[in-house]
């Protein structure tokens, strides 16, 4: 079956809020094996939201929009669509008294305006909304369904996983099961080349790469009658990829995050962090502690921007950053070797390097950052050069460093088992 998602609101066309909407349906839709070719964003205006739905209609069999469902005069979505089909809209008195119970409840008056958000296409399935007052609303029309969802994701999602999720899987002859293996310190095009035989011969499963800043996700998917079937077809493409891609693999479950994975690994380990920053100015201590648990590892994070702070905080010596600088694998060493003299931590890790987008030079430009690894005594340095803007540059070095610290646990642990 084919979906199509249209995105309405003036706000996203402007640039003033992301539309995070689209990324997320668009997954789902995936995850339930529905094809989609088109995604639009429209604003509030009838004309061309009217349009976008009825060719929206006539080449898909499913459509889905969010947003403009509020209680303003520019909330012309639910409005459009019945008109789109051919509609009426009626008034339900199972929405007009939630609106009621949620505003009050809440203290807020009710307005004449909120009961905008009562009246339904006649026919529709109400879908009711557990975190504000605009319902979801399903409506079925021959072989066509159009799916109505408030634009705020706070409100989109939780009603999309209740009610629209398993309305849409009973749609779908057969069952869809996915697998999504996760891997790191592997870029994007060299995974690509390393499975592009599967990728050239799939048919069921099927074989789709999703690019994560500092990571690869795979995604195994099957059609089969029952789930167990699906199963069985998902799991020796599963056991390929480990064989191809081996301790790169941190998880195949789609809940644990590199950032858990690792968490996990220090404790099955009895092992401490501590982490030593500078230009990633401690997000890579905020994506270990964001974990639950994390405070059974994580022991410091330090974050020293200036060199008065490395020589007082980590002892970086004074001759190390005349003679190298502050972003140098002896720095980035020192600053390892300190912060486990510091905090006692079993592993440590270190970040130095150029974000910009000032402070580049022609010997040592934006995006050069040096990540340094200790385990009890042993440290590894690794040198990166990263493209784009602060942000994106900050962001994969904490990527990379969290995948540098994987690698040199597993090393470590290895090479225990093989003394012992």
């Amino acid at each position: 079956m084919i979906v199509e998602l249209i995105s309405v609101g003036t706000e996203i066309l402007l640039g003033n809020i992301v539309n995070t909407n689209a990324a997320y349906l668009a997954e789902q839709c995936a995850s339930l094996g529905l094809s989609c070719y088109y995604q639009t964003v429209v604003g509030d205006n009838v004309d061309r939201l009217t349009e976008t739905l009825q060719t929206a209609l006539e080449r898909s069999d499913i459509v889905i929009l969010g947003g403009g469902l509020g209680p303003t005069q520019d909330d012309l979505t639910k409005e459009v669509t019945a008109r789109v089909l051919g509609l009426n809209l009626v008034k339900d008195a199972h929405t007009e008294e939630r609106i009621r119970e949620y505003l009050e409840a809440r203290g807020f008056t009710v307005t004449e305006n909120n009961w905008k958000q009562a009246l339904a296409p006649e026919g529709a399935i109400i879908v009711d909304n557990e975190n504000g007052t605009a319902p979801g609303l399903i409506i079925e029309k021959g072989d066509k369904r159009v799916i109505l969802l408030p634009g705020p994701p706070n409100e989109l999602r939780p009603m999309f996983e209740k009610d629209i999720y398993p309305y849409l899987d009973k749609l779908q002859p057969g069952v869809i099961y996915s697998k999504t293996v996760k891997v790191c310190g592997v870029g994007e095009s060299i995974a690509e080349t390393m499975i592009q035989d599967l990728i050239e011969k799939q048919t069921n499963p099927t074989i789709a790469t999703y690019a994560k800043t500092g990571e690869v996700h795979l995604r195994v998917t099957a059609k089969a009658e029952d789930e167990k079937e699906a199963r069985k077809l998902v799991k020796p493409m599963v056991k390929e990829l480990k064989g191809r891609f081996g301790n790169s693999i941190y998880t195949t479950d789609t809940e644990v995050t590199l950032e858990k994975a690792i968490v996990d690994l220090l404790e099955a380990n009895h092992l401490t962090v501590a982490t030593a920053e500078s230009c990633t100015g401690g997000l890579l201590s905020a994506r270990i502690i964001n974990v639950p648990g994390a405070s059974e590892v994580f022991k410091a994070g330090y974050v020293s921007y200036s060199n008065k702070t490395k020589r007082k905080l980590f002892g970086v010596k004074r001759s190390s950053l005349e003679k190298h600088g502050a972003v140098s694998s002896t720095v980035a060493k020192e600053m390892a070797k300190g912060a486990a003299m510091l905090s006692k931590a079993d592993v440590t890790v270190s970040v130095t390097g150029i974000a910009g987008p000032d402070g580049g030079s022609a010997e040592k430009p934006v995006g050069l950052v040096y990540i340094g690894c200790q385990v009890r005594g042993e440290v590894v340095i690794k040198e990166y050069h990263f493209k784009g803007n602060r942000n994106k540059i900050r962001e994969a070095s904490v990527s990379a460093a969290l995948s540098l610290m994987r690698e040199c646990i597993l090393q470590y642990c290895s090479n225990v088992m093989f003394s012992n």
